[in-house]
């Protein structure tokens, strides 16, 4: 039994302009201690497929259908008070952007304290305690819980994100882009973090990104989104060394390689699906140099390229 499985997930968005598919029949699972890439262009569905399975959505959004098996059990079935129980305690999210997700008029150890006192009813001076465990899991000294937000750099910030996630001794942790707005060293630091807490603690990671690179050391196995479907699922090994979709070919063509030639990095041609109005067939076709024209007629379904890899694409060879 995996630790996660998301299966044939639907979340849609109702707005004035119509019905938006943000997730549209999206399938991954996780495992204790393994680490999954989720990684595509902004707005491709990556952060909503992530607050679906935390129920903490916007409230024009709303789950459609699929199932979130949490250890085997459909947590997407399970009322908005029964979800509480769950958020934090067996799921949790380094939110994007730690900059802003704290609270300025909060000192830092009220802040992480406050999770474990309504999950694990412990008092005040003991969550403290606790919070102050966290900040040196994170390597922040503890005299620094009666600290406020404005007294941190942003690389601890997100430190500070992490053991406020770490809080509740999560099963399956969440990092939505993690590491936006850090410096590239700073970067390295809390992605190596990440990985050593994961491995620590044994703790499921899904690490959210639009930055292909990040994940070759990172993650296990990653997941390429395009216009709210997974397009393209694999090891790291699969999709670095043996990618067959156009598009996960064209993200990894984005980055220079240090060990080759010299070159102009490849862009993307044309610009994202608009996703109110997506096109037929393959949403990914206007912007495929190869696509003929069952890609603009039929959408493509996953088919499987050996044990782990599987691809949506008609013209994949598999």
């Amino acid at each position: 039994m995996k630790l996660l499985e998301v299966k044939n997930l639907k979340t849609y968005f109702d707005t004035s302009k119509g019905q938006l598919k943000a997730v549209d029949d999206v399938s991954f699972d996780l495992d204790y201690g393994e680490a999954l890439g989720l990684v595509g262009e902004s707005g491709c569905g990556k952060t909503t497929s992530a607050l679906s399975i935390c129920r903490l959505l916007p409230k024009e959004g709303k789950v459609y259908g699929g199932e979130i098996l949490l250890e085997g059990s459909d947590i997407a079935k399970l009322s908005d008070d029964e979800i509480r129980h769950h958020r934090w305690k067996d799921i949790s999210v380094i939110f994007q952007g730690a900059m802003n997700a704290l609270n300025p008029v909060m000192n830092i150890g009220d802040q992480i304290a406050e999770a474990v006192m309504l999950h694990d009813g412990l008092s005040k001076a003991d969550a403290l305690k606790r919070a102050g465990d966290l900040l040196e899991l994170v390597e922040i000294s503890r005299g620094r819980v009666a600290n406020y937000p404005h007294e941190f750099s942003g690389g601890m910030k997100q430190r500070v994100m992490i053991a406020m996630a770490l809080a509740c001794n999560p099963k399956v942790v969440i990092g939505d882009e993690p590491t936006t707005a850090l410096d590239v060293m700073v970067q390295a630091q809390i992605l190596n973090l990440l990985e050593k807490l994961r491995k620590e603690l044994n703790m499921g990671l899904i690490l959210i990104t639009h930055d292909l690179s990040i994940l070759g050391e990172t993650c296990d196995k990653i997941a390429v989104m395009y216009a709210g479907k997974i397009v393209e699922s694999g090891t790291v090994a699969d999709i670095f060394e043996n990618a067959k979709h156009p598009y996960t070919k064209k993200l990894i063509g984005c980055f220079p390689n240090v060990e080759k030639e010299k070159r102009i990095p490849d862009g993307i041609k044309g610009a994202p699906a608009n996703m109110l109005h997506p096109p037929a067939g393959c949403a990914f076709h206007p912007r495929c140099e190869m696509a003929s024209d069952r890609c603009r007629a039929e959408v493509p379904q996953q088919k499987k390229s050996g044990t782990s890899h599987q691809v949506a694409c008609h013209l994949a060879e598999v």
